[in-house]
């Protein structure tokens, strides 16, 4: 079996071309749905076929990676507009990334809003290898009524929702077909020396050789075949499919390119699924899987094929099946028998650009809840879970709004468990700005030994990301040395929460003198005087509340790479620069610093900015000061959200 991942931008006609392809010769092909992830099985020409069809969406192509690791090839669907090419960056750029071999099929030619051409010339924009046309289209009054193969120069004539007619070649296409032919053999020239040869010398290469050539540089992403067609109509899937046979790699590759010696398989999604708990589906890569056999350091507990036919009791190399009750599998990894290695990082797509704090609706769930979590977090690498610093809930962290839906969903149905998410609040935090001088006596009698201790402190302003700082410069014993760290646990214990609800930070702290009594002085008196002297101080000496500033990397397409300075700059940010990715052509990655409290904007803001084709990663950098009405309504919020 071969398999192949079907990628493109949403209304591409993705699913109308994985349907068209399966029925070419299949009267039933085999799918199952699994999240954003469908996949089909059928059989052309004596050969048995695996189609991935990734859903459309942005956020769908920040995780089109995981799809590509079963892949031993992709088909990358676009439209007829060359305006509209920029939406396939991102995919093109995750199929660059996976170096592996390509295939572009632009569909809807029966309505083309552009030439040919400029569809490619568009395209190649943002890829690095390059994109060559395999078809060029006929045309008659204006409507493209069937295409012309430059290799073996025959014409084609569409018939509606039946494999294209062979007829014989326009005369009026055939001064365009020689220079588009002419053309493309320069530039599969450019990686084959004996062609070289023969075009420098005006011989005609044979037909077959030529195929060859084709065949040997689109596995060895030389180059990257642009077909023509209608999925809806059924023009040009032939042809397609056709090239596929013939130009496809065998799993051998797959294994190579993903780089562990001795794989025998390859977890490229999981779903939990009620009553089966978690379905991890897999491709054999070397020698035949068997149920009870060893993989990934345990036994594999059953198999199913695709479709939902139980009974399969192995799968031979290349072949696509499900797991059952194997929980050491998990979506995301390359499987030895002993061992579970880590896929390669292409297949770990981008950083989640969302995060929800995410609770039980009841409490009575909150067992159940965790338990859920913690299971999706092992089917779905996509989705990271931690928890929360400030309120010690769960934290979710999402690709997207979709991949949100997918997932609470997902709780609903298969674990019953309700839940409310919000978002989680930025670590604000508080400082000083002013140097105070603090005396606090603490005394209490109450029958028996009292309590006392008496302390003078100093409390100051330190630089930005110093921390806490505490010393002593005591004379004389006025505080006995063994019971100065009881005044330092005191101080950090009241620098939990200052005067305007947050932790304080950058701030020194001396103790400069006090007394003590020999009977009822003790740590925990001390302790006592240390935190109430050192509240008493905080809110004397002029808080300052602090957001926390994070550097951001966006990845865009150049072509809106200057939208962005005006983006930064509606968010309060400041823009650093940006440059040219050096790895993906056609891309830039923008520099800047913005407050942690807009990250969620900046993700939306990307989406209607750049058509959803950009994304962004974000690392603390630094705190910064909020003055103002914007520091008075944080305090606010988060004293009415605490109470």
């Amino acid at each position: 079996m071969r398999c192949f991942t079907v990628l493109g931008p949403s209304q591409s006609g993705k699913t109308e071309l994985v349907r068209a392809l399966a029925a070419l010769e299949d009267a039933h092909p085999r799918s199952e749905a699994a999240g954003h992830l469908t996949l089909a099985r059928f059989g052309f020409m004596d050969e048995e076929w695996c189609a991935l069809d990734v859903a459309g969406g942005p956020e769908f192509a920040r995780m089109g990676g995981a799809a590509l690791l079963a892949a031993d090839a992709a088909v990358l669907c676009v439209g007829s507009d060359p305006e509209e090419a920029v939406l396939a960056a991102p995919w093109l750029r995750a199929i660059e990334a996976a170096n592996v071999p390509c295939f572009i099929f632009v569909n809807r030619m029966d309505a083309p809003k552009g030439r040919v051409r400029d569809i490619v010339a568009a395209l190649q924009a943002y890829s690095a290898h390059s994109v060559v046309l395999r078809q060029i289209p006929i045309r008659e009054g204006g409507e493209i009524v069937g295409a012309i193969d430059l290799i073996s120069e025959r014409a084609w004539r569409y018939r509606e929702g039946q494999p294209s007619q062979l007829v014989e070649m326009p005369k009026a296409e055939a001064g365009r077909e020689s220079e588009a032919r002419s053309e493309l053999l320069e530039q599969m020239s450019d990686y084959d020396d004996t062609l070289l040869e023969e075009l420098i010398e005006d011989h005609i290469p044979a037909q077959g050789a030529l195929f060859e050539i084709a065949r040997r540089e689109t596995q060895h992403r030389d180059v990257v075949p642009t077909f023509l067609g209608s999925a809806s109509h059924k023009n040009g899937i032939l042809r397609l499919m056709k090239a596929l046979r013939h130009e496809v790699p065998d799993v051998s590759a797959l294994k190579a390119r993903l780089g562990v010696v001795d794989a025998v398989a390859v977890g490229f999604h999981a779903q939990i699924r009620k009553h089966l708990g978690k379905c991890v589906m897999l491709r054999a890569l070397d020698g035949a899987l068997k149920t009870g056999g060893q993989i990934g350091g345990g036994g594999l507990g059953g198999l199913a094929e695709l479709g939902g036919k139980a009974g399969n009791d192995h799968l031979e190399p290349g072949a696509v099946g499900i797991s059952v009750k194997s929980d050491q599998l998990d979506a995301g990894r390359v499987f030895t028998a002993k061992a579970a290695e880590p896929a390669p990082d292409w297949a770990a797509g981008c950083p989640p650009a969302l995060a929800r704090i995410i609770m039980p609706s009841h409490e009575r769930d909150e067992v159940r809840l965790s338990g859920a979590l913690a299971r999706l977090a092992e089917a779905d690498p996509m989705l990271r879970l931690e928890q929360d610093q400030s309120s010690g809930h769960a934290l979710l962290r999402l690709q997207g709004v979709m991949h949100e839906r997918h997932v609470l969903a997902t709780l609903a149905e298969d674990f019953g468990v309700e839940v409310t998410t919000h978002h989680p609040d930025p670590r604000y935090l508080e400082t000083i700005s002013s140097p105070v001088e603090e005396h606090y006596r603490h005394r209490k009698q109450s029958g028996g030994a009292g309590q006392f201790a008496d302390v003078a402190i100093t409390v100051r302003p330190t630089g930005r990301g110093d921390g806490f700082v505490f010393d002593e410069v005591v004379k004389g014993g006025a505080v006995p040395r063994n019971y100065i760290p009881a005044v330092e646990e005191g101080a950090r214990e009241a620098l939990d929460k200052g005067p305007l609800g947050f932790p304080v930070t950058d701030v020194s702290v001396t103790l400069t003198d006090g007394k003590h009594h020999a009977v009822d002085s003790s740590d925990f008196a001390f302790r006592t005087a240390g935190r109430m002297a050192i509240r008493e101080a905080l809110g004397k000496a002029g808080p300052i509340l602090l957001q926390p500033i994070e550097r951001i990397a966006i990845h865009v397409p150049s072509v809106y790479s200057g939208a962005m300075v005006s983006l930064i700059s509606s968010l309060k940010g400041q823009v650093l620069g940006f440059d040219g990715d050096p790895d993906f052509r056609g891309w830039d990655v923008f520099r800047a610093l913005l407050p942690a409290s807009v990250e969620e904007d900046l993700a939306m803001a990307l989406g209607s900015a750049t058509q959803g084709t950009a994304w962004h990663e974000a690392e603390f950098d630094h705190y910064e000061e909020i003055y103002g009405k914007e520091a008075e309504r944080i305090s606010r919020e988060h004293a009415t959200a605490a109470a």
